[in-house]
């Protein structure tokens, strides 16, 4: 989930307020229009006076978000990895259970040896567990109990689907008795919900 601001926006002729936000590698604007302006479309950045303004492939456009501008410029600029928004650090004990894409894989093993496949090791700081059904869930009791202290459990599932969305995924995550903390664009196709166990029971 990227930030968000209500502000006022003006790209061409065009000026209306409403709601920003900034996603993972793009930014988005809902009012009287609407914007969807990729970081790859971007071809330069700056604040001036609290106004962000960027210039695009389609012309420029300015977002006026006073304090937040300078913090909107750095992560158009300087766009955290996949792997450092899922708070992954070198070294740490990663487990993966389900089908994962080829170009995880190599982020995960790129950055830890230390991986177990197919089950949740009792010492694993991350869990990375792919759901794409509601049938899947059922392994998540088994999951949660091999978590302890502040282990993170994420969720993997399938984007703008019926047969498992984001409210079945966190109902599941709280049936286990873990707590929702974060969320995730994982790819174009798949979101990431995080869980940890309540503070209060670790």
């Amino acid at each position: 989930m990227g930030n968000e601001a209500m502000c006022k926006v003006r790209f061409g002729k065009q000026e209306s307020e409403g709601k920003a936000l900034l996603e993972t590698n793009e930014v988005l604007f809902r009012g009287d229009f609407r914007l969807k302006i990729p970081f790859s479309n971007i071809k330069s950045a700056k604040t001036v006076d609290g106004e962000l303004r960027l210039q695009t492939a389609e012309g420029p456009a300015s977002f006026h978000l006073g304090a937040a501008a300078g913090k909107w410029l750095e992560k158009i600029l300087h766009p955290q990895s996949r792997i450092e928004k899922l708070g992954v650090k070198p070294a740490a004990k990663v487990s993966l259970i389900g089908e994962f894409e080829a170009g995880f894989l190599r982020e995960v093993s790129g950055l830890t040896k230390s991986v177990a496949k197919g089950k949740a090791a009792s010492d694993s700081k991350h869990i990375f567990f792919a759901a794409e059904c509601k049938v899947d869930f059922s392994a998540l009791s088994k999951i949660a109990k091999a978590m302890s202290g502040a282990a993170a459990l994420w969720i993997v599932y399938p984007k703008g689907q019926k047969h498992i969305t984001e409210s079945d995924v966190l109902a599941a995550g709280r049936k286990s008795g873990l707590k929702d903390v974060k969320v995730v664009g994982f790819s174009p196709t798949h979101t990431a919900l995080k869980f940890v166990i309540p503070l209060s029971q670790r």
